[in-house]
């Protein structure tokens, strides 16, 4: 017999060698492409086209290898437990993970923010899926598929975005079961990840509730934040506003109390005060030096409405207030043209509480040296709208400078002659109020409006160009007024002197409301005419009314959704552990009663595991129910006996029982043998029976160990 050499070190390192990693399997492959489709579906919408079709091409490319390999083991007649045979090697994948990083950088002009990083991200998961090859991959799939799911959040906080993301939640975690229980079958995993997330909901509820809150929106990266919020800027240009006012995005949300609880104001009452413009360079009016004042520059009289606003992210710093406010929020300040400013930008969700008089009569200065600021709003540049020019000196010296009349001239001209409201005006050249009054006469109201500041100041009447919002839809459902981007809006104030009446002060005049008022007494699209309603954003035109109940109400469960989801900041958690006498300021308390909730909630959670029962099969619990019956008599089960061999006992005892009625035995001896052929049936012969046939027999053995004595 031939001796075999042994090579001492060989050996030494094949005990000493790691494990083999054990390779995936079929069916854990299944769930990691299905887990890979939940996480990056939702973000193919937000990467560029190109980057999302070759993110598609990878999973398909990896899909057809999973499928030609169950083709093949089909056909082998076994089940494979490899992954795909023919899977691409790194010297494939490397040089296209390289190329992928490349084009991404050189599309967004940098490698860092945050879409360059989900766009990194979801290139390097659909990667991964085609080297997948153990579990280990498995793992790391998984945890690339967490980080997925949270980059949704980047781009939308909504609640459908949260529903979704709860169900790539629910596969991500079903896929981490398969990795460790490759044998599990579908519906089990996901049973067991239902009762995973169930379980961990109490201390995701503790998180959210008692963890510090960050101050800033959850997007708020450098180099690419709030880069997709709209709304109104510091300048306006002809067309800026037209162009607004096609979007349906929200700009805030308005809740009144006082008088007009579950109401709103009459329509043509709400303005929205935002920018005010005050310098004109012939073509844009801009935002003029903001000088902040100490007290309100104005006085008003007459009942106050209350109100408050949920703003919309816009990373601008000014608030909106319903004209006008006689109280500033908190961290609020306002400016000497009545323009209300925060110190920092808005850059979340954000509510403030105001009361507002609306005004009747002219807005009476409290300041009366305001020369200079008089002066700032007379200024026009030269060399523009000459004709225009001509025709304010010729109104002011037939009306011999009186200014109240000059402003009803202005708006009776607007009034008579053939103007029209559109969201289609003409581009305007040079002299762009000359062609808007003398030739097409066609404009929206940042045309109106900025045509009859022009001519105000041409006249010699200080005027200013005032931005916001006119008007609002109320939501009956949650009582909340929606004003949004489509009920921007802009009109003018004049500087009038005092009279028998009133002081001299600023009123507001809406050049709109001479051409079209029913833009401001029932809104855009009442306004406009029929062939351009269908620009309008399609929630101010549902055909039918029951769509417009359930935009409605969707809308309202939208807001309760920022409302106490997403606006819950610092300051309304501290408003609630004031509420329960934590001081959230003190980082012990808030230690203490962090770390007692989780301990109160780990204990609970292990009690419940400790005392759960698992389920008995029915046909089991008859079984089991019987031999207590039996034992009651000495004949009770041994652990090591069968159905058929435990009734072959119980029927010779019975037969050799001759202390009892002999017939009675007999009749107990063919009940226990009937039982046993039963449950025989239902644990060893179930398999190739009907569901009704399995049943029946169920209900045989249930009825035969109920009846038995």
């Amino acid at each position: 017999m031939a001796r075999t050499e042994v090579n001492p070190s060989a050996a030494r390192r094949r005990a000493t060698a790691q494990p083999a990693r054990p390779l995936l399997q079929t069916g854990q492959l299944r769930w990691l492409l299905g887990m890979a489709l939940c996480c990056e579906l939702p973000l193919l919408p937000h990467l560029p086209t190109w980057l999302a079709a070759l993110c598609l091409l990878l999973l398909i490319w990896f899909a057809s290898l999973h499928w030609r390999q169950l083709v093949a083991a089909d056909n082998a007649g076994f089940p494979s437990a490899s992954p795909p045979a023919r899977l691409p090697t790194s010297w494939l994948l490397t040089p296209l993970a390289l190329f992928g990083a490349a084009a991404i950088g050189m599309h967004y002009h940098t490698l860092l923010g945050r879409n360059v990083g989900i766009a990194l991200l979801a290139l390097l998961c659909s990667l991964k899926l085609l080297e997948a090859r153990t579990t280990r991959d498995g793992f790391v799939l998984v945890l690339l598929g967490c980080f997925m799911l949270l980059s949704q959040f980047f781009h939308d906080q909504s609640m459908p975005t949260a529903l979704l993301m709860l169900a790539g939640v629910l596969a991500v975690t079903a896929t981490l079961a398969m990795l460790n229980h490759p044998q599990q079958a579908t519906r089990p995993l996901l049973h067991l990840s239902g009762r995973l997330l169930l379980q961990a909901a109490p201390l995701m509820l503790v998180l959210f509730v008692l963890f510090p809150r960050i101050q800033g929106p959850l997007w708020g990266l450098p180099a690419d934040a709030f880069a997709g919020t709209m709304g109104l800027n510091d300048s306006m240009s002809p067309g800026n506003i037209a162009q607004l006012s096609q979007s349906a995005s929200v700009a805030f949300r308005v809740r009144f109390s006082g008088e007009y609880a579950h109401q709103a104001p009459p329509r043509a009452s709400l303005y929205w005060r935002g920018p005010v413009l005050n310098r004109f360079d012939g073509r844009t009016w801009h935002v003029g030096p903001q000088q902040p004042v100490n007290k309100l520059p104005y006085t008003l009289a007459g009942p106050p409405v209350e109100y408050s606003i949920t703003l919309e992210p816009n990373d601008r710093n000014w608030l909106f207030a319903l004209d006008l406010p006689v109280m500033l929020p908190d961290d609020a300040r306002m400016t000497h043209d009545f323009q209300l400013l925060t110190q920092q930008p808005v850059r979340s969700r954000s509510r403030y509480t105001l009361r507002s008089i609306l005004p009747g009569a002219p807005v009476v200065a409290r300041d009366d040296a305001q020369h200079d600021i008089l002066q700032a709003a007379r200024q026009l540049p030269a060399a523009f709208n000459p004709r225009s020019r001509a025709l304010a000196a010729r109104w002011r010296a037939e009306l011999h400078g009186n200014e109240r009349a000059i402003v009803q001239r202005m708006l009776d001209h607007l009034h008579n002659e053939n103007f029209f409201y559109t969201l289609r005006p003409p581009l305007l050249g040079k002299h762009s109020v000359d062609e808007l009054l003398f030739e097409t006469q066609r404009g929206f109201c940042e045309h109106y409006a900025a045509a009859f500041v022009f001519m105000m100041r041409a006249a010699g009447i200080p005027a200013r160009v005032v931005t916001g919002y006119q008007g609002g839809e109320l939501n009956p459902v949650d009582d909340m007024l929606i004003v949004r981007q489509s009920d921007a809006h802009a009109w003018a104030e004049v500087w009038l002197p005092a009279n028998a009446n009133t002081g001299a002060g600023w009123q507001r005049i809406d050049p709109t409301a001479a051409i079209a008022p029913m833009r401001v007494e029932q809104g855009l699209a009442a306004a406009l005419p029929a062939e351009e309603r269908e620009i309008m954003p399609l929630v101010s035109r549902l055909p039918f009314p029951w769509l417009r109940d359930m935009r409605l109400r969707l809308d309202a469960l939208s807001n309760a959704w920022n409302q106490w989801v997403i606006g819950y900041n610092q300051q309304r958690q501290r408003n609630l552990l004031d509420r329960l006498g934590v001081d959230a300021a003190d980082w012990r308390q808030m230690s203490l009663l962090f770390g007692g909730l989780c301990t109160l909630l780990v204990l609970g959670l292990m009690a419940w595991a400790l005392h759960v029962h698992q389920r008995i099969d029915p046909a089991l619990a008859a079984w089991q129910r019987l031999s207590r019956k039996l034992a009651t008599q000495g004949l009770a089960r041994h652990p090591w006996e069968g159905p058929l061999a435990y009734a072959q006992r119980i029927h010779a005892r019975l037969q050799d029982d001759h202390s009892g009625d002999p017939a009675l035995n007999q009749q107990r001896s063919a009940a226990v043998t009937r039982i046993a052929a039963l449950y025989s049936h239902l644990r060893y012969a179930a398999d190739g029976a009907s569901a009704t046939q399995r049943k029946a027999w169920l209900q045989a053995l249930r009825q035969q160990v109920s009846r038995f004595r």
